[in-house]
């Protein structure tokens, strides 16, 4: 073999066995993890180290993908994801590395991906017209017209203009670039729209040339596929082509400082903050140990835990709740991505006067820890916490891996040594029994005699995005302004053949592709078993492999609680598990939490029906025992830091607020997903955050919480190991006894649903439907509504929602290969090829609702008009057979991602959808055929059909306020 094999290690703890490799011709690394997985990944790794913030790595990772030696149609990224079974497929840029992943279950589908991403980053096109598409280009306005400005365009150009229109993300750069300032780290990898303008081709193909170099590679393939049969590809299709180089991108370590520094830097104003003039965030960071020493770098990433984790921490004690700010500041506590680790603490939320404050308050707090320790209670709490993490299954174990190694091997570090967690964790408490002070001499070292430290603050400016706009106005005049009058109709001409590039139908027939025979025809089905407890309350039972843990879980219908108290549910959610229970305050109950669980969460759902569009089911997932809400101090302090999360929440989940706009007068349960999910959600939230009594909120939490815990409102769910189900079983009956009975006289039989609206193919009574109590509302009326939200960004969210029909109707298969058919084969190409935005498309949810959107995209009401076209493409039935395959692998591909142990058998828990009804959706989707897509574009999506919603959150925008059918927010 050209490989040699350096060392196989057996990591019992994690069930797999890892096997070291290198390659002899090119010295390219060569890591496989061997596990009884059978969704397999993939990734290779660059160590990309930039030393300017033109964005190269970033620019390059999105080329590479736009078409190889092999492959050489447009984008073949994108097409693989329509002729794939894959589970994961994407690609990363960190500061000092540039990630290629995949994953997939189908063996066939594995080599067809591999050799496609071997020949995208080993013998890519990078073509100077993709390198414009996905880079940065000068461009008329609207390209076909040279009257029209010149603009900046760029697919990552206009990415990384709504990054920064993130404070974290803004916080956290200038943290790594100022804490690590002479090397790579210095820098913006992603790029800084400022300096994106200034890349050129030819630096583009020079990076790559000296960085996706097999001598600077990293492999790494996970799961149950044989382990030969990956080596031999990627040497005959890659390897062998190639020489041993010396790659010279090691990175040097950080030359530490005589004594701290201080920087101090503006942002952004945040127009959901609670207090406007409390939005000043401060933090200070210690440069830590190098990440090879993967024990060191494991200590002090326990340290940081058991410093800023939860109610009991320190630090937590010592900002949070000293009430200055209303969270820590963002990337607090440990980071290990960059060669040299560093820990940084700090508040956001806070008045600009406050800042020594929250400095004199970090140094008390690390004397105090040096001088009393912790707890032992807390440190155990926590190596429980791993323990679980170790053995809880998840469905992306090989993507979460190649994750957590990616660093310490970019830096040369052992990645094994990484794995083998629990000698880690008994060599972490040998050090401890023979040095009790052991953490207290680290706190002393890395915090307190620690000169390379920093201190950060940033504050908002009235103007922080005009200055912005200005500042890119003047980079773009000096460009134009050096341009020749033959450079301009060059960029004229080039606009056009883009543009004509990108409309042209493209030959896809060079790509591996698998066949739509190649998918399962039937599913494997569950064994689920549904018992009466006491109280007649269903409980379904899941045996499954879970490793010896249980996963509980209760739900509760909302229905009863009346409409003042709606409002209030996610907040009840977020606080309930934090506030305490029983005779413990919420300090003890966090540790006791910690010590005998994996945690505990509750969350609102909203249940469709899967037959009808005006029924719903309101309902809380939950694991409660008997909540306390008393302390009024730290309930302030959860509020004011929900409030921030949500507001922070924005840039990045702008489309989905957007959408749930747009639904929300199309069924019943749209009002309640705006109320909670919302922006509704977020505007009361900053309302109860700005309160200065809070009394009369914290009021309404025992009101909730009596409709709750109310046994006729109840049923329960155990997914556990075999044999560990009759021992669950016994504490289940404890629990349901344990629940207050909130009424005097029994109901002798609940109510079952109406026989009419029974779902296809279920004769027999499942628990579910007994205790389904589904609200009708016959008066319901579903109306148009446009809304635009104004928001301080550069970039618009837009959403447009159309009502259609649920999960068990003939043509809701139809429907949603139409949707997948759509993003693939005419929204990606308008949206973000054309439109410069950086994702849209189409999407068809469980209660019925048809969603086109987009993310952060530089227009707004011509996208509507996009999402127009879009219907009128699929109405004149322009797509070939192949098209329609594609669409069905990729909807195949999301139908059966693999679902871990705890979570089987959900769906029917939650949803009341059975494995049969499944099946049958499987069978409507293989029928889908040409003409049903036709049908129902006409029948649904054409204007004037159904009833929809639009909606837009973005910049101030004239057009729309001219237009009186929009009401602005």
């Amino acid at each position: 073999s050209p490989f040699t094999t350096n060392a196989v290690t057996a990591v019992p703890e994690l069930f797999l066995t890892a096997v070291k490799l290198s390659h002899d011709g090119t010295g390219a690394r060569y890591l496989h993890v061997a596990r009884e997985d059978s969704n397999n990944l993939f990734s290779v790794q660059f160590r990309t180290t930039p030393m300017d913030s033109t964005g190269v790595p970033h620019i390059l990772e999105h080329t590479v993908l736009c078409g190889s030696q092999k492959y050489p149609c447009r984008d073949p990224f994108f097409k693989m994801l329509n002729r794939s079974l894959s589970t994961f497929m994407n690609a990363f840029t960190a500061s000092d590395y540039t990630l290629y992943p995949f994953s997939t279950q189908n063996p066939k589908d594995f080599q067809n991906l591999l050799s496609v991403y071997l020949d995208a980053a080993f013998f890519p096109c990078l073509r100077q017209l993709d390198f414009w598409q996905e880079g940065w280009r000068l461009e008329h306005e609207n390209p076909a017209d040279p009257q029209t400005p010149l603009v900046f365009k760029g697919v990552v150009f206009n990415e990384m203009k709504g990054a920064f229109t993130d404070n974290e993300r803004i916080f956290a750069q200038h943290l790594q670039n100022k804490i690590l300032p002479d090397h790579t780290y210095g820098v913006v990898s992603g790029g800084d729209p400022l300096c994106i303008p200034d890349l050129t081709w030819e630096q583009l193909k020079q990076f790559h040339a000296t960085h996706y170099h097999p001598s600077n590679s990293r492999f790494f393939t996970y799961g149950n596929f044989p382990l030969e049969q990956h080596l031999k590809q990627i040497h005959e299709e890659a390897l062998i082509k190639f020489e041993r180089i010396e790659s010279h991108t090691d990175i040097p370590k950080q030359k530490l400082w005589e004594k701290p520094r201080e920087h101090s830097v503006t942002c952004g104003l945040d127009s959901f903050a609670a207090n406007p003039s409390k939005q000043t965030t401060v933090s200070v960071s210690y440069l830590l140990t190098d990440i090879t020493d993967t024990f060191e770098t494991f200590t002090l990433s326990l340290l940081s835990s058991l410093l800023v984790d939860g109610p009991n921490s320190p630090f937590y004690k010592a900002l949070i709740e000293s009430g200055v700010g209303t969270d820590f500041s963002p990337d607090v506590g440990f980071n290990g991505s960059t060669r040299e680790a560093y820990f940084s603490v700090g508040l956001q939320g806070i008045a600009e006067r406050d800042i020594d404050t929250v400095k004199q308050i970090i140094a008390r707090t690390v004397d105090e820890v040096i001088a009393k320790g912790f707890e032992e209670d807390r440190i155990e709490a926590l190596l429980h916490k791993i323990e679980i993490q170790l053995k809880h299954q998840s469905t992306s174990f090989g993507l979460a891996l190649t994750s957590y190694i990616a660093s310490c091997w970019n830096q040369d570090g052992d990645p094994v040594e990484l794995l083998k967690i629990a000698d880690k964790v008994s060599r972490f408490r040998q050090c401890l029994k023979e040095n009790p002070t052991f953490l207290q001499e680290k706190v002393k070292t890395y915090f307190k005699d620690n000169p390379h430290r920093l201190t950060l603050s940033m504050s908002p400016e009235e103007d922080y995005h005009d200055k912005q706009a200005k500042m890119e106005t003047e980079k773009l005049q000096k460009k134009v302004n050096a341009l020749s009058e033959e450079e301009k109709t060059q960029i004229f001409e080039k606009g056009l053949e883009l543009m004509a590039l990108q409309s042209k139908p493209q030959d896809t027939s060079c790509l591996p592709a698998l066949q739509v025979s190649d998918i399962e025809p039937k599913i494997p089905f569950t064994v689920l078993e549904t018992t009466l407890a006491a109280d007649e309350i269903p409980v379904q039972y899941c045996p499954q492999p879970t490793n010896g843990v249980v996963y509980f879980r209760a739900v509760s219908s909302l229905n009863t609680l009346p409409e003042e108290l709606k409002p209030y549910v996610p907040l009840f959610c977020n606080v309930i598990t934090k506030m305490g229970c029983g005779a413990l305050d919420y300090r003890e109950q966090a540790q006791k939490m910690e010590l005998k669980t994996g945690g505990m969460s509750v969350s609102p759902h909203i249940i469709p029906d899967d037959s009808h569009l005006d029924v719903y089911e309101l309902r809380d997932l939950l694991l409660f025992f008997s909540p306390r809400f008393e302390e009024e101090e730290h309930f302030r302090v959860l509020v004011k830091k929900t409030a921030q999360e949500l507001s922070n929440g924005i840039p990045d989940c702008g489309h989905l607020y957007a959408s749930i706009r747009a639904s929300k007068n199309l069924t019943p349960s749209g009002e309640l997903q705006e109320m909670f999910s919302g922006m509704d959600q977020v505007k009361l939230m900053k309302r109860i955050a700005e309160m200065s009594d809070i009394k009369p909120i914290l009021r309404k939490l025992p009101r909730i919480k009596k409709y709750l815990l109310n046994s006729d409102n109840i049923r329960c769910s155990v997914n556990a190991a075999p044999q560990q189900i009759t021992e669950a079983s016994k504490e289940v009956e404890k629990f349901i006894k344990g629940i207050a009975r909130s009424k005097k006289e029994r109901k002798p039989v609940r109510p079952h649903k109406s026989s009419e609206v029974k779902p296809v193919g279920s004769e027999m009574l499942t628990g579910l439907q007994i205790t389904r109590k589904l609200v009708n509302d016959p008066t319901f009326k579903p109306c148009q509504m446009k809304t635009h939200f104004v928001l301080p960004f550069p970039v618009n969210y837009v959403g447009e929602c159309i009502r259609t029909v649920p999960y068990m109707a003939a043509d809701y298969a139809s429907l949603r290969i139409l949707a997948r058919l759509m993003t693939a084969k005419f929204l990606h190409r308008e949206i973000r090829e054309k439109g410069g935005a950086y994702g849209g498309g189409a999407k068809l949810s469980h209660n019925g609702i048809f969603t086109f959107y987009s993310y952060r995209d530089p227009n707004s009401l011509a996208t509507l008009k996009t999402f127009e076209k879009a219907v009128e493409w699929a109405k004149s039935g322009e797509f070939t057979q192949q098209d329609i395959d594609e669409a069905k692998l990729a909807v195949f591909a999301a139908v059966d991602a693999p679902v871990a142990p705890s979570d089987k058998g959900m769906d029917h828990f939650l949803y009341g959808i059975s494995d049969e009804m499944k099946q049958s959706h499987r069978e409507q989707l293989f029928a889908v055929s040409s003409d049903n897509l036709v049908d129902v574009s006409n029948k649904y999506l054409a204007v004037g059909k159904s009833t929809r919603g639009q909606a837009v959150l973005g910049p101030e925008n004239a057009d729309i306020t001219k237009d009186p059918s929009w009401v602005k927010r």
